[in-house]
């Protein structure tokens, strides 16, 4: 399968015993609709659990926000949770990961404005120099 998203937090490594490590991390993939006989645009958000355990080299460049391309299969994980019940979770098994764009570090930092105050622009006489 093939399928393509955006990472909705940083990758996380996990050691699974003393030499195997995984690479852990989740994506959002959007998509939209238009329902029969309508003309509103429906848009919907899918949250993948995904896995990678190849290298764990990737995970530092896995971060928020970052848009991958992933290769790989779905992952059926059936449990009985601490409430006696079945549950069932879906896992996408990676086996290849394209980086399709990076985040920036300054897009999440809050921009800094050179604002000049109205008692500035109405007197400039009063300037230090």
């Amino acid at each position: 399968m093939e399928i393509i998203g955006r990472l909705t937090k940083d990758a996380v490594v996990a050691k699974v015993s003393a030499d195997r490590q995984v690479v852990n991390f989740s994506i959002a993939v959007n998509d939209s609709y238009r329902p029969k006989n309508s003309t509103e645009v429906k848009k919907i958000v899918t949250y993948i659990d995904c896995s990678y355990w190849l290298s764990t080299g990737v995970a530092q460049y896995l971060k928020k926000g970052t848009a991958v391309e992933l290769f790989g299969r779905i992952g059926l994980n059936v449990y009985i949770g601490n409430d006696s019940q079945p549950h069932g979770s879906l896992t996408f098994h990676t086996s290849n990961i394209k980086i399709i764009a990076f985040v920036s570090d300054n897009a999440s930092a809050p921009k800094q404005t050179n604002a000049v105050s109205k008692q500035d622009e109405k007197d400039p006489d009063d300037l230090p120099f």
